[in-house]
């Protein structure tokens, strides 16, 4: 995921213990890698589903 994410092993790892919030940025990759909304990452809502995009 930190290669994904283009930042280190530690780095990541410090944003699943919570030692380093993370960026908008990287929220932005992950809701789209695993297919759901940054709100859901968040746990600001209980529906996994992403939200339409804009055309």
């Amino acid at each position: 995921m930190a290669e994904y994410l283009n930042c280190s092993q530690v780095c990541y790892s410090n944003y699943e213990i919570g030692k380093r919030d993370v960026p908008a940025d990287v929220l932005i990759k992950l809701s789209q890698f695993y297919n759901t909304s940054v709100d859901y990452l968040l746990e600001l809502t209980d529906d996994p589903r992403p939200y339409p995009r804009k055309k």
